[in-house]
């Protein structure tokens, strides 16, 4: 699926692929992500975490009328404040996707599918 923009000059279609690889790259670049997750993946308490390449996997992104949602599905840092990193990761990827891809965010929710333990 994709979004539509007219102007002057003619049409722009944006891809959701593309809205989840921009959302992806800003939650990553947040402190205490460890990664994205499948959305459909978390079977038997056993998670893989994505590469740069498959974030539109751990992210949705749904269209209702004039309102954008995504849902993403991280795995978070073990030790952290969760919600700090939740409410960080909502806003830097709405932040992030109003600004590179000029669409309007009216939700960014959090799903935190696993924690890890990083070895410094």
């Amino acid at each position: 699926m994709a979004i539509e923009f007219k102007n002057n000059y003619g049409t722009v279609n944006i891809n959701y692929d593309v809205i989840a690889s921009v959302a992806g790259n800003a939650a990553m670049s947040c402190y205490g992500i460890v990664g994205m997750a499948s959305k459909n993946q978390v079977r038997d308490g056993l998670t893989e975490i994505l590469g740069k390449e498959n974030y539109s996997k751990g992210i949705v992104v749904n269209k209702n009328n004039d309102e954008l949602c995504i849902d993403m599905y991280i795995i978070v840092m073990y030790g952290t404040k969760i919600s700090a990193i939740a409410s960080n990761v909502q806003s830097t990827v709405k932040y992030q996707v109003e600004k590179t891809l000029g669409i309007n965010l009216t939700n960014v929710n959090i799903h935190i599918q696993d924690i890890k333990v990083v070895n410094n």
